[in-house]
C-alpha cells in the first residue's frame, strides 16, 4: 500500500491505522512559536462511525486507502444475502444480511444504493437518502387530527416503523429520510 505524509492530507481521504479504516474529517497544521510543527486531525471510523481526535508530528507517515463509492441497484434479498446490480456491467453482487445490519429496513427493490469500497474490500452499504414507500399499517386518521400536529406510528412497505402525522392513512405513499428515519412529506 502507498504511504502518505501529513502534508498530503485532504478531507475525505482514507487512512489505515492499526488495521482499521478511517476517513479524515478535518485537519489543521500547527506551527507553534516554540518546538516542532504538529498536525491536529479528526478521523471517522468507517465501521462504527465514531469520530476520534488525534495529534501527531508533522511529516508522520500513514497508509493510504483509496475509497471508492459505486452506485448500485438493489434487486432483492433471499434471506441470506442482499443482491445488488452494477447498472453498467449488470454484474450482481451478493452482500451478507448481517453486513447490512440496521439499514435493511430502508432497501426497496430497484432503488439506487451506494456501496463503499476501501481498495477492493466492501466496507459499507448506504441506502438512498430518501425513499418513497406506502403505509401498510397504521391507525385510521379522523377529522380534526391536523390541528394539534401529533404523530402516530406507521409501518411502511419495507417493514420500518415511522412516526407520521395523524391525518395519514393506510395505503398512502410517503417520503422518508433514511438517515434519521423520519417522515418528510406525503407523495
Amino acid at each position: 500500500m502507498a504511504t502518505i505524509s501529513t502534508a498530503d492530507f485532504k478531507n475525505g481521504m482514507g487512512l489505515k491505522i492499526k488495521d482499521k479504516i478511517y476517513t479524515i474529517v478535518e485537519f489543521q497544521h500547527v506551527k507553534p512559536g516554540k518546538g516542532g510543527a504538529f498536525v491536529r486531525y479528526k478521523i471517522r471510523d468507517l465501521k462504527s462511525g465514531r469520530v476520534i481526535d488525534q495529534t501527531c508530528n508533522a511529516g508522520t507517515k500513514f497508509e493510504n486507502v483509496q475509497l471508492i463509492t459505486r452506485e448500485m441497484q438493489y434487486l432483492y434479498n433471499d434471506g441470506a444475502a442482499y443482491y445488488f446490480m452494477d447498472p453498467e456491467t449488470f454484474e450482481q453482487i451478493p452482500v451478507d444480511t448481517s453486513f447490512i445490519g440496521d439499514n435493511a429496513v430502508w432497501f426497496k427493490e430497484n432503488d439506487t444504493c451506494q456501496l463503499l469500497y476501501a481498495d477492493t474490500d466492501l466496507i459499507g452499504v448506504q441506502p438512498p437518502m430518501f425513499i418513497e414507500a406506502e403505509i401498510t399499517e397504521t391507525d385510521p386518521g379522523f377529522k380534526g387530527d391536523t390541528v394539534q400536529g401529533g404523530t402516530k406510528p406507521a409501518t411502511i412497505e419495507t417493514g420500518a416503523l415511522v412516526q407520521v402525522p395523524m391525518y395519514l392513512n393506510q395505503g398512502e405513499v410517503i417520503k422518508v429520510d433514511t438517515r434519521t428515519g423520519k417522515f418528510v412529506s406525503r407523495v
